[in-house]
């Protein structure tokens, strides 16, 4: 089901600061970007679990803003609420430097590279660069996936802090998209401290049955993992061995150079 915007802890929120006109409005956008094409005021008001009326007001608020366009029945974003994302892309210190060396390591490894950050129990891709050679698909910027199946999420989530990872393992629901699919806790947990000693990632056939990837994490000033970059091939292309031997070096010399050129 999806998120309302009026969940969440309300014991928690300060009743003076929360802005709900400004959540409801932020979950429209989140619905109208979801799936492409236009979507009726029904649909939005489902997706957002709003009243008609409520999100009839949202929704012409937006338009009224230039960040949604209607004919009287259909509702689409603009292009303008591409600024909206633009600006947390533009406020992180590494993403400007990332693209060149994430391309430099594309065109070493002739395999397909990402970057990604932590959101909630999903990653949440702010680069990638696909390589001919690997099954086509429709990731992008903006893109999210399930932490706990892929190397990406594994890397993230093992620079949590303590409290932080009891708290999405106890809140986080783990769906299993494949037989190797790690989706128990303590497994997980297991899984996540030998990461977090190795320093990188390698996940195999656990979302995908022909998609391996190998990661490794970007870290601030302060040593704290704040994204992490990826080299995905096909699973049947290479072994753990093989990729560790080919592919960690040239991967975590990128990441040093992102971490080098940043000004964290």
């Amino acid at each position: 089901m999806a998120r309302s915007a009026d969940d969440g802890d309300d014991d928690k929120r300060d009743p003076q600061a929360f802005v709900r006109s400004l959540s409801r409005g932020l979950a429209i956008i989140e619905a109208l970007g979801r799936t492409p094409g236009r979507h009726t005021l029904a649909e939005l008001a489902g997706a957002t679990e709003l009243n008609r009326a409520a999100a009839r007001r949202v929704l012409l608020t937006l338009v009224e803003l230039g960040y949604c366009q209607s004919n009287g029945k259909y509702f689409r974003l603009t292009p303008r609420t591409l600024g909206l994302g633009l600006a947390f892309l533009s406020g992180l210190p590494f993403w400007g430097y990332a693209q060149q060396v994430l391309e430099e390591l594309r065109t070493e490894v002739e395999e397909s590279c990402a970057m990604a950050v932590l959101d909630g129990s999903e990653i949440l891709y702010i680069m990638r660069l696909p390589a001919r050679r690997i099954l086509a698909t429709n990731l992008g910027i903006g893109s999210r996936l399930p932490a706990h199946a892929v190397s990406l999420g594994r890397v993230l989530l093992a620079g949590l802090q303590p409290d932080q990872l009891n708290s999405y393992l106890t809140r986080s629901t783990r769906q299993a998209f494949t037989s190797r699919t790690i989706t128990d806790a303590d497994a997980l947990r297991t899984e996540l401290s030998q990461v977090r000693e190795q320093g990188y990632a390698w996940v195999e056939a656990e979302l995908d049955p022909a998609i391996c990837g190998l990661s490794v994490p970007i870290r601030d000033g302060e040593r704290s993992v704040v994204a992490a970059i990826s080299v995905n091939a096909i699973a049947s292309s290479i072994t753990e061995a093989e990729a560790q031997k080919r592919l960690l070096l040239p991967l975590r010399r990128a990441a040093e150079e992102i971490r080098a050129r940043s000004p964290f």
